[in-house]
């Protein structure tokens, strides 16, 4: 049975993350018209046109409120205005802080779907979350064949079959966090390492093929924001422990405030 986690909670208003903290906040993508106004004057040309370069305005909606919640929670951490923030990338499009805001040694990391968003933070490590909503796959068995290791799909097709779907958004989670927490992304072969996906089954990185150390250099948690929703944070390291906060529009700052 999935149960999904109640202790999200609201923030002191001094955020600090030490260096055995990982921070994950959840927020909803649905917000009032005039939060998506005022989130969106804190965005950057660049990512004001992407926004506009969306058909569906909801896909607008959505960019807008996770790119400018994204935005708001940086700026709390680092104490500055959320439009004065500056990002660079990854060649496999993991988002970093640019200039100045490089030296915190801040990282961070976010997943969005369907109408939720998860942002991960941590300081001095690096850091991966991704998050699903858990829907019907009428072709979920040829999907894992193609992209789960060979491990993976047998231990998938030996699960009872009400607990496949499950099985399958927990092990797609893991290893999309894993990817982006390494800054691989997508362009590192998902057959080419493999983790555990078997309901009641601590999280874990079992093997990498072309690392057979980082089984030992990085970690896993599972994340259950909501009802519905399936999720992962990976981050290096074993020596970490994770707090979940709650995002909320009555906390937001204003461009130009």
């Amino acid at each position: 049975m999935f149960c999904w986690e109640s202790d999200w909670r609201l923030p002191a208003h001094n955020l600090l993350v030490a260096s055995k903290d990982v921070h994950v906040w959840r927020a909803s993508l649905k917000q009032p018209s005039m939060t998506v106004h005022n989130l969106a004057q804190t965005l950057s040309k660049t990512e004001s046109a992407k926004a506009d370069s969306f058909y569906f305005k909801a896909d607008q909606r959505r960019f807008i409120v996770g790119r400018g919640i994204l935005r708001q929670l940086l700026s709390f951490y680092l104490d500055i205005e959320p439009q004065q923030l500056m990002f660079r990338y990854s060649s496999n499009g993991k988002p970093y802080l640019d200039g100045e805001f490089d030296a915190s040694k801040l990282r961070f990391n976010l997943s969005h779907s369907n109408e939720l968003a998860l942002y991960a933070f941590t300081a001095g490590r690096e850091v991966g979350v991704d998050l699903e909503y858990l829907r019907s796959l009428p072709d979920m068995e040829n999907i894992a064949a193609r992209f789960f290791s060979e491990r993976e799909n047998t231990d998938l097709r030996a699960l009872p079959e009400h607990d496949r779907l499950l099985a399958f958004f927990t092990c797609w989670t893991r290893k999309e966090a894993f990817l982006k927490a390494t800054g691989e992304g997508l362009s590192y072969p998902l057959k080419h390492f493999d983790v555990s996906l078997t309901p009641g089954e601590p999280p874990k990185l079992l093997h990498v093929k072309e690392d057979p150390q980082a089984p030992a250099r990085w970690s896993l948690r599972d994340l259950k924001p909501a009802p519905q929703y399936v999720g992962t944070v990976v981050a290096e390291g074993k020596d970490w422990h994770i707090t979940r906060f709650q995002w909320h529009r009555s906390r937001i700052r204003a461009a130009n405030s």
